[in-house]
């Protein structure tokens, strides 16, 4: 049959060549198409459907009951004509990560809830979500609505539609949600949950095509339901008072990627059309957005205020942002017309044992773990065994924050806003200052360990997450001062030691012995002001606050302190080239350490009576002293003194001219600790020392230079004898380079830092088959991973591996997961580039 030119019926564009001759796929039934394609059927089958419902027909494919009127299964074709979204009338900025992932979550569920606190921008992250597909977008904002019992008929209304054709609430807004692809938005849930809850599980029941994004302070908790937990915005890197004490002032660069300024900022532009992001400005706003705590409404509350105040004043009005963040949108919900009226919103919703903990954890300022919560909370309504169940109450509603990554117990912290509405409300109910003296009480028990058990001188784990609150116990107690106060910060210097802040450790402490001039721990903050002041190369000062720690000790029935008295009298003794005297010191320090019975502190005492044994060359005796000590240290001791000690052992081998035992030792210094830090500079000269003794210069001025480098970033220098050591194996390295290749390795050395310069480090200088470094892994390999690394690189199978070597497929197979996990690193080109990595380093290395 000949082919006929033939017209889509509904657009009237060509249909091309149709055969007509009732061929499977030509159109249903055989038929000729009569559209060009399905989206020209859909708009031909809509229009029919718009005219059956003009002359009330049901159109074809609607159900009908007895009598003709369509059944409230039907698929209604158009959208209800309420709900349409609003256009908004400022630019949204940020959240692109987040938009990405919500799209993809929109896209495979039918129920999206985004929760989060009041103020962090869920409705305006939905706005711009659905931005894109308004047609078929509906939105009814709950706020208005104070009790759930008008729900259906509410929504019913704000769609359009409401009991308009007399039906029951339930059908009319099941006809309305029944267009395919529609999405319902609904905003502002959470003083309506679980009235929303019912709806929603109705609506997604009974309308099978329907989505929901919602949005509230807690989930719904209804069947399929993905909760998205909106977080506060991308934060700048913290201004100069509050980081590392030695890094260099903020640059307009280092914040311009951060979302949480550049809502300040476009949102002050908008109050202040001549404001900017300069280098005199960037400081305040980065502090501004930080005080924060990167919430949306904070600070656009804050970027209004850029018109009638200079931004130090923002800054320190920030001290009452509940007061000073008012005067929102007028169009805008009540509740986000201001800070506070945004959290008293969510404080309504609480019962009265959840509003009783809600604030009185306030007073914890640097977030708290159960045993915390329970020490401030329970009592006065409130019992211990309910206390975690309020916390994850309060989790939910987004009235507390989860803190990521502690792993092993919860931890939370609640914003700097809702802590001030929550302390607002201690003062209010009259419990300020009993739950004040509850935390106070908490965190002087914490402090036990710190002093009684010196020399060790304890840092748990959980001392040093509740450094904040430490902070704020000992400015809360600098007016009553005594055994408390004394106590409290000794124990937060302790923590500034162990983050290797010495400048405010010896801040803390000299305030602290000012305020306090007679206490019996008065030796302890004296001892521990020794070694800091030692650590920072104030020798005079060192060997002064040491004599006056024995001197307090004395007139106090405290062996343990005067143990801890006696071993800073022998580091101060040290930093002054009093050897003997620090021998004997340390002896004495010993003594007491084994008449009390505490194998640890025993230890400790026998390693540092090594260390100074080793300066008077009684080598013999130190190396026994070791022996005995370093099992117990080794599995018992925190890092830092199991590093020390085999520093120490390193130093004792290399005067007995062992250079393998020595390199050995300062490797296994280096692998236990934390990268740049002050216990991590030793061994990294120790193998500097090494390299330059067996003719690797390069090497040694590499490790030389990057230790030197570390040493100045945080401000602490080495004692003296071993500074002589580190000097002289960097002229005996520089003699043997011409002036350029050496000033290259140093300069090379002072570009390592981090995990780049341990792993380096830990490379053996003798071959890449001795000892590697960590990668992006877990620690060293051992000698048989380095071979089977090797043979890998070298292009040999598992089989051919395990000939080579001597072993089972397994076995290779096994030795190959390790490689991976220690490298970070999955394939076997990966290992290959490592093994060629570590060989380059080695040629460049010897210079």
């Amino acid at each position: 049959m000949a082919s006929t030119k033939r017209t889509c019926e509904a657009c009237g564009g060509p249909l091309g060549a149709s055969r007509g001759d009732g061929e499977p796929g030509s159109g249903k039934g055989g038929r000729p198409p009569k559209y060009c394609s399905n989206a020209c059927r859909q708009r031909a089958f809509r229009t029919r459907a718009t005219t059956a419902s003009e002359v009330g027909q049901p159109s074809a494919g609607q159900a009908t009951v007895p009598g003709g009127r369509p059944t409230g299964a039907d698929v209604r074709l158009d959208p209800p004509p309420g709900g349409v979204l609003p256009r908004p009338l400022d630019r949204f900025i940020g959240r692109a990560g987040e938009l990405t992932r919500l799209r993809g979550l929109l896209r495979s569920t039918r129920l999206l809830t985004l929760v989060g606190p009041g103020g962090v921008g869920k409705s305006r992250l939905a706005l711009q979500l659905v931005g894109g597909r308004r047609e078929l977008t509906r939105l009814v904002a709950l706020d208005p609505l104070r009790h759930p019992a008008p729900l259906r008929q509410f929504v019913a209304t704000s769609l359009g539609f409401g009991d308009q054709h007399g039906c029951a609430e339930e059908e009319a807004l099941v006809r309305a949600l029944s267009t395919p692809g529609l999405l319902l938005v609904l905003d502002n849930c959470e003083h309506l949950a679980e009235s929303c809850a019912e709806l929603v599980a109705l609506l997604l029941t009974r309308c099978p095509r329907l989505r929901i994004l919602a949005t509230s302070r807690e989930a719904l908790r209804v069947p399929g339901e993905v909760v998205f937990r909106v977080g506060e915005l991308s934060l700048p890197p913290r201004p100069a008072e509050d980081r590392a004490q030695d890094r260099s002032a903020l640059r307009v660069d280092d914040v311009s990627g951060s979302d949480a300024v550049r809502l300040f900022v476009e949102r002050a532009r908008a109050a202040a059309p001549g404001f900017g992001l300069t280098p005199d400005t960037v400081d305040a706003v980065s502090r501004i957005c930080h005080r924060l705590d990167g919430l949306p409404l904070a600070i656009e509350l804050a970027a209004r205020r850029v018109a009638g105040l200079p931004l130090g004043q923002i800054v320190d009005g920030l001290d009452n942002q509940l007061a000073l963040l008012t005067g929102g949108s007028r169009i805008g919900p009540a509740h986000h017309r201001e800070l506070r009226a945004a959290i008293a919103w969510s404080h309504r919703l609480l019962d009265p044992a959840e509003q009783a903990v809600l604030r009185r954890v306030s007073i914890l300022a640097g977030g708290f773990g159960l045993d915390g919560a329970r020490a401030v909370c329970a009592g006065e309504g409130i019992r211990t065994g309910d206390v975690l169940r309020l916390l994850c109450s309060l989790e939910e509603k987004s009235l507390l924050v989860r803190v990521p990554g502690e792993e092993r117990r919860a931890r939370f912290r609640q914003l700097s806003a809702i802590r001030m509405y929550g302390l607002g409300r201690l003062a209010a109910c009259g419990e300020l200052a009993l739950v004040r003296e509850r935390a106070l009480s908490w965190l002087a028990g914490l402090t036990d360990d710190t002093v009684h058990s010196p020399p060790v001188g304890l840092v748990t784990r959980e001392l040093v997450a509740e450094r904040e609150n430490l902070a704020a116990a000992v400015a809360c107690t600098e007016d009553e001062g005594g055994d408390r106060h004394l106590r409290l910060a000794l124990a937060l210097a302790r923590v500034h030691r162990e983050l290797d802040e010495f400048i405010a450790a010896r801040r803390m402490l000299d305030a602290a012995l000012r305020r306090v001039p007679s206490s019996p721990y008065r030796s302890d903050a004296l001892a521990l002001a020794a070694r800091i002041a030692y650590k920072q190369g104030d020798r005079a000062v060192t060997l002064r606050l040491a004599k006056e720690a024995v001197a307090a000790a004395r007139g106090h029935d405290r062996p343990a302190a005067l143990a801890d008295a006696f071993d800073a009298l022998g580091v101060a003794l040290l930093a002054r080239r009093g050897f003997a005297a620090a021998v004997v010191a340390q002896r004495a320090c010993l003594d007491i350490t084994r008449r009390l019975g505490d194998d640890l502190a025993t230890a400790v005492s026998r390693h540092r009576l090594a260390w100074a044994l080793q300066h008077v060359g009684a080598v013999a005796e130190a190396q026994e002293l070791l022996a005995r000590c370093l099992p117990v240290l080794r599995t018992e001791a925190a890092s830092h003194h199991h590093s020390a000690a085999v520093h120490t052992a390193g130093v004792v081998a290399l005067a007995a001219g062992d250079d393998e035992a020595a390199e050995e030792a300062f490797a296994e210094g280096l692998g236990i600790v934390a990268p740049d830090t002050f216990h991590a500079m030793y061994p990294v000269e120790g193998l500097a020392i090494v390299a330059a003794g067996r003719g690797e210069p390069g090497r040694a001025l590499r490790l030389a230079a990057a230790a030197a480098e570390v040493r100045g970033r945080i401000g602490v220098r080495p004692d003296a004898e071993w500074q002589r050591r580190v000097d002289a194996a960097v002229a005996r390295a520089r003699s043997g380079l011409d002036a350029e290749a050496a000033e290259s390795a140093r300069a090379a050395g002072r570009r390592l830092h981090g995990d780049r310069l341990v792993a380096y480090a830990l490379r053996s200088a003798r071959s890449v088959h001795g000892r590697p470094g960590r990668g992006g892994g877990t620690g060293p390999l051992t000698e048989r991973e380095i071979q089977v690394a090797t043979l890998v690189a070298e292009g040999l199978t598992n089989a051919q591996v395990a000939v080579r070597l001597e072993l089972s497929p397994r076995t290779v197979e096994a030795h190959l997961d390790h490689i991976r996990d220690k490298l970070g690193v999955r394939s076997r080109t990966r290992i290959a580039v490592w093994v060629a990595d570590q060989a380059a380093e080695e040629r460049d290395g010897r210079g």
